[in-house]
């Protein structure tokens, strides 16, 4: 979606001509209404694509925006700092939020951006980190900053004790499953709506039927195979469905070696049970066995293929977000 392109979208009003400035929510109390990292890209026009506020500050945020265009210079904007004034633009509960300004090709160099973007297009994770005050910025691969890495880790955007503003740009997330069956028609669909890239796996022609899966991408080969090619990395998922050991067991010795976050598997307890065999005898530890999560899905007394689905992508959710 083109709300995920921020940086892309301001470059490339930039390289046409159009100019463009980058708002970018640095910081957030109370109840404001997007998360820290969240950007909106402003044309020279005053066109806008992306959301600071959901609408709430949008407003004043362009107007800034465009005179910030004109003369080169960074704003850094607050608002909602008494209820009385966090009503007026919309913030509830007097929440309270900072915006980042940056005119693309004065305050925020062109070809600063260009590297952020290519990086973004190769789905390499890199951290961009600004100092408000002093107007410093910077772009770091992993390795490179200590306080970047944590930031590339946490995936979260925030500032840092001296004073710099970092945020995390990762590849996509991403939500491999295993078993084209009813479940994963809703699990796909759930997954993407969240952020997700999903793939599915299954050498069954009849499940895999482009029919039954329209649009999304469908890999036919043997799911240790397809998995291997893949190369999970830590921003994947992994869900295995087949409910046959054929198909199940081979992803799943596969990812409990990659560097998966997740790893989810369908079937009953006793299913799993004989699955702790199979892997025991297969050499598999303790502890790599601990990373599974079956049976799969939150326990919300989840009974239709939808629901199931909701559960497994809570509990991706929650895993991501919070930890296993």
């Amino acid at each position: 979606m083109d709300h995920d392109r921020i940086p892309e979208i301001a470059l490339d009003w930039h390289r046409t001509g159009r100019r463009a400035a980058l708002a970018t929510v640095v910081e957030t109390w109370g109840s404001a209404p997007r998360q820290v990292g969240s950007q909106l890209a402003i044309s020279g026009e005053g066109q806008i694509m992306g959301s600071v506020s959901g609408g709430c500050v949008e407003g004043a945020v362009v107007t800034e925006a465009l005179e910030a265009m004109e003369d080169g210079q960074s704003r850094l904007l607050t608002f909602g700092v008494s209820d009385e004034t966090a009503f007026a633009v919309g913030l509830a509960c007097g929440g309270t939020i900072r915006v980042l300004v940056e005119p693309v090709g004065r305050a925020l160099p062109a070809d600063m951006l260009a590297d952020l973007v290519a990086a973004r297009a190769a789905h390499h994770p890199l951290a961009y980190a600004v100092h408000p005050e002093t107007g410093v910025r910077a772009l770091y691969r992993p390795g490179q900053d200590g306080a970047a890495d944590l930031r590339l880790r946490s995936d979260v955007a925030g500032f840092e004790e001296d004073g710099r503003f970092i945020a995390p740009h990762n590849p996509p997330l991403r939500l491999i499953v295993v078993g084209a069956v009813h479940i994963a028609q809703a699990l796909v669909a759930m997954a993407r709506t969240c952020g997700y890239a999903p793939v599915l796996i299954d050498p069954r022609d009849t499940f895999g039927a482009a029919e039954r899966f329209p649009g999304e991408t469908v890999l036919d080969d043997w799911p240790d195979e397809a998995l291997a090619a893949l190369a999970p990395d830590a921003r994947t998922a992994i869900v295995t469905l087949t409910h046959d050991p054929k198909l199940d067991d081979p992803a799943i010795r596969f990812a409990l070696r990659s560097p998966a976050f997740y790893l989810g598997c369908l079937g009953s307890k006793k299913t799993h049970a004989k699955r702790v065999v199979r892997l025991q005898e297969a050499g598999f530890t303790e502890a790599e066995i601990a990373r599974i999560h079956a049976p799969v899905g939150l326990d919300i007394g989840a009974r239709t293929p939808a629901e199931i689905a909701l559960s497994v992508m809570g509990q991706i959710t929650q895993v991501l977000r919070k930890g296993a």
